[in-house]
């Protein structure tokens, strides 16, 4: 698959050209070079493998899904899923979304899931953007600049944040940054804002760890990407807020049915560094889907063996 600059997972439409060469190897190699920057997994262990969630359920109480590449691809539900989470509930199971979609207001995003056809309540969505809000209150008030989609608006943002676009003035202004969505950034505007922190350090705070994310057409450019980028070459350390990191998955905890023991508790994901790592760190079991999403049909054991990240479970979709 091919890697469409800044199209993004908080992005609506695409149209962004399509990086000749780049695909999930180079987007594997990519996670393993910021792996120092990664929680650490548990200890790897043999995987099973199963056809869908179905086959697992007797295994768990909570199921923890990811978004993009477990429910949809892009702007499509994967076929069959929005039936097998409603027969999850039906068998008693819980079942949260668990999204690194720091892009989306709240209000988008249960209306995105709405329009696939999934019927989840606002508390049954955990996503980045809410531990990167919820981050905000260990930081004191100030002028933030934004690294998001001024076409989504400030809803739920904290007073006085500007959105960075083409002028340095507003870099050099704000008073630290927040990185939610990269469907409007682009290589000037990452460069002005490498400048504005080499020149002054500020903190530069994380909604969306992702490197890459699927859409129908491709992988996208995804917030970590840039994050990362910017760690090495102004050594300005980000503090994510997303998969794999603990912020959401402490979040989540606040959603699950109080007394559920962590191994019964499953993350679902199609990332071994974002999904499956976070899930392993947080204490849970795991299931990476290798039908859709990151590995699109492909084989993940020599990527397993590579990077030492192993799922409890794999499964063929979702």
């Amino acid at each position: 698959m091919g890697i469409r600059q800044g199209a993004g997972s908080d992005h609506l439409s695409t149209g962004s050209a399509i990086l000749e060469g780049a695909d999930t190897a180079v987007a594997f190699a990519e996670y393993e070079s910021v792996r120092h920057r990664l929680p650490a997994p548990r200890a790897p262990s043999a995987s099973t493998r199963a056809a869908d969630l179905d086959a697992i359920a007797e295994h768990f109480d909570v199921f923890l899904l990811d978004a993009f590449g477990v429910l949809n691809i892009g702007e499509t539900a994967i076929p069959g899923v929005v039936e097998r989470v409603e027969g999850l509930r039906q068998r008693g199971k819980q079942v949260l979304v668990v999204t690194n979609a720091a892009g989306y207001p709240s209000s988008v995003l249960h209306e995105r899931y709405r329009r696939l056809g999934y019927s989840f309540e606002t508390s049954d969505v955990v996503s980045s953007r809410m531990a990167l809000l919820k981050g905000l209150g260990d930081h004191a008030h100030r002028k933030w600049g934004m690294v998001a989609a001024p076409k989504f608006g400030l809803e739920e943002l904290p007073e006085g944040a500007i959105f960075l676009e083409d002028d340095p003035a507003a870099y050099a202004e704000a008073e630290g940054f927040l990185m939610l969505g990269a469907s409007a950034w682009s290589e000037t505007r990452h460069a002005l804002l490498e400048q504005a922190l080499k020149d002054k350090p500020r903190d530069l705070l994380v909604g969306n760890p992702d490197l890459v994310a699927p859409l129908e057409s491709g992988l996208s450019r995804e917030p970590g990407h840039y994050a990362h980028r910017l760690a090495s070459s102004t050594g300005v350390e980000p503090v994510f807020y997303g998969k794999p990191f603990p912020a959401i998955f402490d979040l989540a905890r606040e959603r699950i049915r109080p007394g559920t023991p962590d191994h019964r508790v499953v993350m679902v994901g199609d990332t071994l560094h974002t999904d499956i790592l976070g899930g392993s760190a947080a204490g849970f079991r795991t299931a990476l889907i290798q039908g859709y999403g990151f590995f699109d049909g492909a084989d993940p054991d020599a990527s397993i063996a590579g990077c030492g990240i192993a799922p409890d479970f794999i499964l063929d979709r979702p």
